[in-house]
């Protein structure tokens, strides 16, 4: 794979690593980018790269609470321009609302707004408004307290990144400081048993292989991996990441003198996996000149 200015700059930009040390990681990997990330991470060149993806497309993600339930839609358009037009937000909070009676998308899309269908108002609206959109996904969280929280809000209850988290006991003044925690801090899961065991296990090869490079005895090796992976799950983990609100705890601990157990929660934010291909204008003119 052709190693190009603009992959190097992508992996600098992931990683703060030197011009020199992405572009041999990118030879090094045949332009793999998250192995890129791993090489340089092995080398002590890089810190862990972000998981939450490249946000690329546009739109909103609304939240919606009734009682025990509180439901976070994402709904795409093509610009940012549409996403601020209010007829496409008075349409996404209308489908948020809707989303608290259904189980996922696909019935969401088939669920009833104002005596048509979710689908069809979204055709509607693409030939009113001209550009193309999409609901995308859903999620929902049950508990004895749902608190929602969205952050750079384009109006009320929707916008770039929408939290709703899920609570035994506690309050919603709580729960919302733990929302806002959410999406400052961008836990992967709730607690370790949560955790996605290809990701511990991808991380701790990784940490093997950065213990392996100090030349350590195996004994010493050993401990050092324990105590890095120990603090990676603090890191990744709701629970055992230290409270934005009091540093001095942890969220789970928070939670405890709170009286409550957080049971669930949901993070989502725009784009958020999806890759767009961003265009050359200068390479597309010179391409253009060149016939």
């Amino acid at each position: 794979m052709a190693i190009t200015a603009a992959l190097v700059k992508e992996l600098r930009e992931m990683t703060a690593a030197g011009m020199m040390d992405a572009k041999k990681a990118l030879v090094e990997t045949d332009g793999d980018m998250e192995a890129a990330v791993d090489w340089l991470r092995t080398k002590g060149l890089a810190k862990a790269a972000k998981k939450s993806g490249r946000t690329a497309a546009e739109g909103l993600v609304a939240v919606s609470v009734d009682g025990g339930k509180g439901v976070a839609v994402e709904v795409n358009s093509e610009t940012d321009f549409v996403a601020k037009n209010a007829e496409f937000q008075e349409m996404v909070g209308g489908i948020a609302k809707a989303a608290l009676g259904v189980a996922d998308v696909e019935s969401l899309t088939a669920a009833d707004l104002g005596g048509k269908s979710v689908a069809d108002t979204i055709t509607d609206k693409i030939a009113t408004i001209g550009e193309n959109m999409s609901v995308r996904r859903m999620a929902s969280v049950e508990g004895d307290v749902v608190a929602a929280y969205v952050h750079n809000a384009a109006t009320a209850g929707m916008g770039q990144i929408g939290v709703l988290v899920a609570l035994k006991g506690g309050d919603e003044a709580f729960g919302k400081q733990v929302a806002m925690h959410i999406a400052a801090a961008n836990p992967q899961s709730l607690g370790e048993a949560d955790l996605d065991p290809a990701v511990v296990e991808k991380e701790r090869q990784v940490q093997i292989d950065i213990a392996k490079e100090s030349g350590k005895p195996d004994a010493v090796i050993e401990k050092m991996i324990v105590g890095r992976m120990k603090k990676f799950l603090a890191e990744v983990t709701l629970l055992g990441q230290q409270f934005v609100m009091d540093t001095d705890k942890t969220v789970e601990q928070a939670a405890k003198d709170a009286g409550a157990e957080i049971v669930g929660f949901v993070r989502m934010q725009v784009g958020e996996g999806i890759e767009k291909k961003e265009e050359d204008f200068a390479a597309e003119v010179a391409k253009a000149v060149q016939g």
